[in-house]
């Protein structure tokens, strides 16, 4: 028997083993991009309180925290869409339409007698919003996931359907008069802070958690970087991306029903714009667009300094209509910054 091996017998070869201490420093590197927001914030900081000193009272600082509660709880919905290479434009409509449904049918009786129904109780109004976010996720998942479609296009046309829908149910109207089942949780103070600003830190916490230190949130940066790969390691893809595009719009749903309960009311317009917000806040907090990439902490820290940015702005006497042009530039600076340090093209 020959001592050598033929080249079919000879086992593969295998890659070098990565330099001790490799994986320990790329960790390093990434909690690193999670703090790069913070200088930013304090220099932000600093001018707000040049430019006025009302902006480090406490009652700005909450009027901040409370303004960015609804918005930020959307832009962690989409934080985890974009992590798994998806993105979801229909969110800002979840975000109306839920609450608009549970007032339609819970406020509205003239409505929902002309549809042959009895109005709900007060006690069904959150339920029904949950529920409407839930759906609305699934059905978008069934057209992504099980029927193969173009996410953006999917997404793009239930934003139009959802606004439609609302405006159909509601008029064109505002609904009023809402119960206090759904103005409760936006209106009420929790140990001197509005209950939203604590709604939202507990779920920016819990999402930390789970997408930093549980196996679900591996599977979300391992379908964002390579669906296929992560397919072969026995993630299952369809499931996990279906899940997340559930989870994503009920938390729209409860930004909507916490920002009606803060103005007591459902416009029909309700959430119309609040995408651009959304991805500004996203991608200047270091989300990729490509997927795989990005985390809660960097999410929150570019919603934090988004409003920042706007309160500093309203202080010194700028006009609110230049928020949408704000929300324009600061995406394009983020996508040339990600650029430039990244190395890798945005596709």
């Amino acid at each position: 028997m020959s001592e050598t091996l033929s080249a079919t017998e000879r086992p593969a070869a295998t890659p070098p083993p990565s330099p001790p201490g490799a994986s320990s420093r790329s960790l390093a590197i990434a909690r690193l991009r999670d703090l790069a927001l913070v200088p930013a914030i304090i220099a932000v900081a600093i001018v707000g309180s040049i430019v006025s000193p009302v902006f480090l009272s406490t009652d700005n600082i909450i009027n901040v925290l409370q303004s960015m509660s609804e918005i930020a709880i959307v832009v962690l919905a989409q934080t985890i869409v974009l992590i798994t290479g998806k993105m979801d434009l229909s969110l800002e409509s979840t975000f109306g339409l839920a609450p608009g449904v549970a007032a339609w049918l819970v406020v509205d009786p003239a409505l929902t007698r002309g549809l042959g129904l009895d109005v709900l109780p007060d006690a069904w109004a959150v339920p029904v919003v949950l529920l409407v976010g839930a759906l609305v996720g699934a059905f978008n998942g069934l057209l992504i996931v099980r029927f193969g479609l173009n996410g953006f296009i999917v997404t793009l046309g239930m934003l139009i359907v959802l606004r439609g829908l609302l405006t159909g149910i509601s008029g064109g109207q505002t609904f009023f008069m809402l119960p206090e089942s759904m103005t409760y949780l936006g209106s009420a103070t929790w140990v001197g802070v509005p209950a939203s600003i604590w709604l939202s830190l507990l779920l920016f916490a819990a999402g930390i958690v789970v997408l930093g230190y549980t196996r679900a949130g591996r599977a979300l940066y391992a379908i964002g970087g390579n669906a296929d790969a992560a397919r072969a390691a026995g993630i299952r893809t369809d499931r996990v991306l279906w899940m997340a595009l559930i989870v994503a719009s009920v938390l729209a749903a409860l930004a909507g029903l916490l920002i009606s309960g803060r103005l007591a009311a459902v416009p029909s317009a309700q959430g119309s714009g609040a995408i651009f917000q959304v991805f500004a806040a996203a991608v200047i907090g270091g989300v990729s667009l490509n997927g795989g990439k990005g985390s809660v902490f960097g999410a929150f820290t570019g919603v934090l300094l988004l409003f920042m940015i706007i309160n500093v702005l309203t202080l010194a006497g700028v006009p609110a209509q230049w928020t949408n042009f704000l929300n324009g530039t600061v995406i394009l600076v983020a996508l040339v910054v990600s650029r430039i340090t990244g190395g890798k093209a945005q596709t």
